[in-house]
């Protein structure tokens, strides 16, 4: 007799044709676990035209407001009979909330009222995206508060990495908190002469020479990722005469101040605005090619961008107390340094003037640090189970 498939529904306040980190990990939580289950990941309609069936899960879509002068539609899951219906008739075994807005709230809710396990993961550090929206302590507190209940809700929090776990703490979570790393799509299945020929077509495209150390920062431009310190410390080794070529990648709100403040410290020689880059193996070229990733990014939880530096050998260097620097052990498999030019400057020159160490934390953060969804799924899969059976026995 065929065994039970499980059913789990994904619920997230944003989805296609918009495109975020929280976005893709869904998208790649629905596409490796509907390969031994059924999954259904319930989001609102927004901006733009998307077909939903050229997706290998089911979604369904609540209805939504469209906000005006803001990326995002407000979803309205409450309003839409339909979208009800339909997480009725999912039959779900286990609910997975990776937003604690509209359609996470009423996801939690509808878990609660049905005995149904919730997991909800902690993508964002709210309380720095309610501020920047709203530059208000008070309602800054206020949605801070508001999502806490919903989280607290939920029969346990996933989250990135400790320090995450202790921002959620902070921010009043009181349910069981248990660590889910993020993961790439990202395979290194490249020849050794492949990569040879990788790091010639990069150095040669920016003329850049065999004795300069490739940089690189590759995120969204946009100046709450600390790309301000990058170009600072870049300042700093061009006067110290480090050879070195920074390459930023990415686009943002953000690039013509930064392309402005190479130029204001006299560094537009060794900075290369590339663009976005949205083909997979152009992307793995860059990773590739590069000695370092610098990553001073105080917003960000984790940093996808990390792991996917790690599948080709390339360590990161972090801002010394950040979130996402956390995830990292200094001089094992991955760096740190004090978020301040000096300091940031000098340990990229410490790193480079240590082969040994270099070639050490290389190899680790490969080991360490690189995973793929493929096989986060099972781990995750796993976890379902074992909290749904958890939950049948209490």
């Amino acid at each position: 007799m065929e065994e039970k498939k499980l059913n789990i529904g994904l619920f997230i306040d944003t989805f296609y044709p918009m495109v975020d980190g929280v976005i893709m990990v869904v998208d790649n939580y629905a596409r490796n676990l509907s390969k031994f289950a059924n999954v259904t990941v319930f989001a609102p309609t927004t901006k733009g035209d998307f077909d939903d069936s050229t997706l290998p899960y089911k979604v369904v879509r609540s209805k939504s407001m469209r906000i005006p002068f803001f990326d995002y539609d407000l979803p309205t899951p409450k309003f839409g009979s339909k979208f009800k219906k339909a997480i009725k008739d999912a039959n779900l075994d286990i609910i997975h909330i990776h937003s604690p807005f509209g359609i996470g709230k009423m996801a939690s809710s509808y878990g609660k009222k049905h005995n149904i396990p919730v997991i909800a993961t902690m993508h964002s550090q709210y309380k720095q995206d309610f501020y920047k929206a709203t530059h208000n302590n008070l309602i800054t507190k206020m949605l801070l508060k508001s999502i806490v209940k919903v989280f607290n809700k939920c029969d346990v929090l996933w989250t990135m990495n400790h320090a995450c776990v202790k921002v959620a703490r902070e921010y009043g979570v009181k349910i069981p908190i248990d660590i889910i790393t993020n993961a790439t799509n990202l395979v290194n299945n490249y020849t050794a002469n492949e990569i040879e020929g990788f790091k010639k077509g990069i150095r040669a495209k920016y003329n850049i020479k065999n004795d300069e150390k490739i940089l690189l920062s590759i995120g969204r431009i946009n100046k709450l990722k600390n790309i301000d310190l990058t170009l600072s410390s870049c300042k700093v080794l061009t006067d110290k005469n480090f050879k070195y070529k920074l390459l930023i990648i990415g686009d943002g709100s953000d690039m013509g101040y930064f392309v402005s403040k190479t130029h204001k410290l006299g560094i537009e020689n060794n900075c290369v605005f590339v663009g976005k880059v949205v083909d997979t193996n152009e992307k793995c070229k860059y990773f590739a090619s590069a000695d370092l990733h610098v990553f001073p990014s105080f917003y960000d939880t984790d940093g996808i961008v990390r792991i996917e530096a790690a599948a080709f050998n390339l360590p990161t260097l972090f801002a010394e107390g950040s979130v996402a620097g956390s995830a990292i052990i200094k001089d094992v498999n991955g760096f740190s340094a004090k978020a301040e030019p000096i300091p940031f400057a000098d340990e990229i020159i410490k790193i480079f003037s240590n082969d040994q160490l270099y070639e050490r934390v290389r190899e680790n953060c490969y080991k360490d640090i690189y995973i793929t969804f493929d096989r986060l799924a099972k781990i995750v899969y796993e976890k379902y189970i074992n909290l749904i059976n958890n939950t049948k026995t209490n």
